[in-house]
């Protein structure tokens, strides 16, 4: 689901210099038009939280898809700019559903020791369909103007259709089994998604013990006490949280918030513009370097995916933090550079173009694919849905804020100015996670609780749960755990 909803930003990026050309609208409803998805996905994400609890993860992904497909299909018959408006306001509903379900699923339905992999697959489906609706966009490129762009923004309707009959094919997360007492369902998807029936038996009885079913309990179906409508998760998530629920919630809102506040849409929605501020004039040209950026962000994801369970979240979150300290920085200074020279200045635009690359490789190692991971995983099973749709919130509006308000900062304090005011953010990013993150490879879900409570304190109760599981399990198990208080 996630492959189609970044089909239509690599096509939105390219599309959008023939929607300006063919409907003649000005800078402002250029960034409303690419922006305004992100706010709409607040409705969906919100939506499909409740919808997840009540007809299942499984099915809330065909729902996206069903609703993905009738905005690609509005946007790509749109004759004006009003109707294409609409055609975004669908589109931006079964985003929100596709952002929200896709990572909930995925870290339900996953092994622990497989989780970041596997959980990192909607990010690596992102990056896919960017490169798609980059390479999109210059085949289409040769169709008459008014045509290609409704081509480009409709072809994803063909992908949706694919996605929801496909994930008929899928098991639903034993975890909402669970906690609609269905015991005998969730047992059969544990034992078929485990490494081993050990291991399916211990996951089994953690979701027990965290929907309140006893450990001896055998039946198929149960009578659980109901809360799967979102009753009461609200107030104990915002009104009344734990201290273990309030430090998941900072932790899991300051990552999303980050993710989007370091202005990495902008280089991915805009590169066109700012490979032409950089001094590539040509459009093909532009859509061909606006291609690289979508191989480079494509390639590196998929390092991340192996790299995630082997190093773990924290390490390649401040690597990949820091990294955007240095690279925005520098791509801000190129752009001056450039900005204020009357001739062309070879150097700078090899930097830039080298930038605009490292940028979007180097987020994608570590804060693209971790935000979804970790903020999923985190959370305790009461609270996974709606807690997610918080954090979905969150990115969706910082999202929409970052990609309508790039034009206008640029021609405010220049375009160099905006990427050092971003590079100012990532160093806020790196204290923030380095600070209140902990980490989690290799702990159960169920785990996750006890990881949490204490802001600046969670070092030593990691330490405590490492030595514990080093007693249970003997001295050689657990020594490939990273010693976080070091790092």
């Amino acid at each position: 689901m996630t492959l189609s909803f970044c089909i239509d930003i690599g096509v939105m990026s390219g599309a959008i210099l023939y929607i300006k050309d063919d409907l003649k609208i000005s800078d402002v409803q250029v960034e409303i038009l690419v922006g305004i998805l992100n706010l709409y996905c607040l409705i969906g994400a919100y939506v499909a939280g409740r919808t997840s609890d009540w007809i299942g993860r499984r099915y809330t992904i065909v729902v996206a898809a069903s609703i993905f497909f009738v905005g690609a299909l509005l946007m790509g018959f749109a004759t004006n700019y009003t109707f294409l408006m609409v055609g975004r306001f669908v589109t931006g509903i079964g985003v929100g559903f596709a952002l929200l379900i896709a990572p909930v699923y995925t870290a339900e339905v996953s092994p622990a020791s497989a989780r970041g992999f596997l959980n990192s697959f909607p990010e690596v489906f992102i990056n896919a369909g960017l490169l798609l609706g980059y390479v999109s966009n210059y085949a289409f490129s040769k169709l008459r103007a008014d045509l290609g762009w409704r081509v480009m923004l409709g072809a994803g309707a063909i992908l949706s259709v694919f996605l929801a009959v496909g994930v008929l094919a899928m098991p639903e997360s034993p975890r909402w089994l669970i906690m609609q007492g269905r015991l005998g369902e969730a047992k059969t998807v544990l034992d078929k998604t485990s490494d081993t029936k050990e291991e399916a038996r211990g996951r089994l009885s953690d979701i027990k013990a965290a929907a309140g079913i006893p450990e001896d309990c055998t039946d198929g179906i149960v009578q659980v006490q109901k809360q799967t409508h979102g009753e009461g998760v609200w107030r104990e998530l915002i009104l009344h949280p734990t201290p273990a629920v309030r430090h998941v919630l900072i932790c899991a809102i300051g990552i999303h918030f980050f993710q989007q506040a370091i202005g990495l849409e902008s280089v991915v929605l805009y590169s066109p513009r700012i490979f032409e501020k950089a001094g590539i004039t040509s459009s093909d040209h532009k859509l061909l370097a606006t291609m690289a950026v979508g191989f480079s962000k494509t390639t590196f994801i998929l390092v991340a995916t192996f790299l995630l369970d082997k190093i773990g979240r924290r390490p390649l979150l401040l690597i990949s933090s820091g990294g955007m300290v240095v690279i925005l920085a520098t791509l801000g200074l190129s752009l001056t550079v450039i900005g204020h020279s009357d001739k062309k200045q070879t150097w700078a635009v090899g930097l830039c173009i080298t930038m605009v690359l490292s940028s979007v490789a180097v987020f994608s190692i570590g804060m693209g694919p971790i935000t979804w991971v970790y903020s999923t995983e985190i959370f305790p099973l009461r609270l996974r849905a709606q807690g997610a749709s918080l954090g979905v919130a969150v990115n969706r509006v910082m999202s929409g804020v970052i990609s309508m308000s790039f034009i206008s900062l640029y021609k405010a304090i220049t375009i160099g100015g905006a990427f050092f005011l971003y590079a100012g953010v990532a160093l806020v990013a790196f204290f923030f996670f380095f600070t209140f993150l902990p980490e989690t490879r290799g702990k159960t879900l169920e785990e996750m609780e006890g990881l949490f409570g204490k802001l600046v304190g969670w070092r030593e109760e990691a330490k405590k749960m490492k030595r514990k599981r080093n007693e249970a399990n003997g001295d050689g198990i657990g020594n490939d755990q990273i010693q976080l208080g070091k790092i």
